[in-house]
């Protein structure tokens, strides 16, 4: 998906490895009751949790977040909707991946022929 172009507004993701839900709602300033909502509407979204439920937020999650927050507050997206849009870009990646694994195959089998026929 391309990237949100709100993300101009919002400020740099650090370095880091994991991040806190308060961390991550002053990335994506989104509060972090919506952020807890979207980890039931959107299953893109899965933090890791550890010690008493404690959510600890990856990068990923992170520009999934600002995808997300671009969808629904820019562009008007309902819930649904924006769940829709991540579903079809799923695809589509998937499908590019399989097309790209399936010429990488095809020129190994034809080296591997071209071989054969020395």
């Amino acid at each position: 998906m391309l990237e949100p172009s709100n993300n101009n507004e919002l400020p740099p993701i650090p370095g880091k490895r994991y991040f806190t839900i308060g961390e991550v709602s002053e990335l994506c300033n989104v509060k972090p009751h919506v952020l807890r909502y979207w980890e039931q509407e959107f299953p893109q979204l899965k933090p890791v949790k550890r010690r008493g439920n404690r959510r600890y937020y990856q990068r990923q999650d992170v520009i999934i977040i600002r995808q997300i927050r671009s969808l629904l507050y820019d562009q008007g997206f309902t819930i649904g909707g924006a769940r829709q849009q991540f579903e079809s870009e799923e695809v589509k990646s998937d499908a590019n991946q399989s097309q790209q694994i399936i010429r990488q195959l095809r020129s190994e089998l034809e080296e591997v022929l071209d071989i054969l026929k020395r």
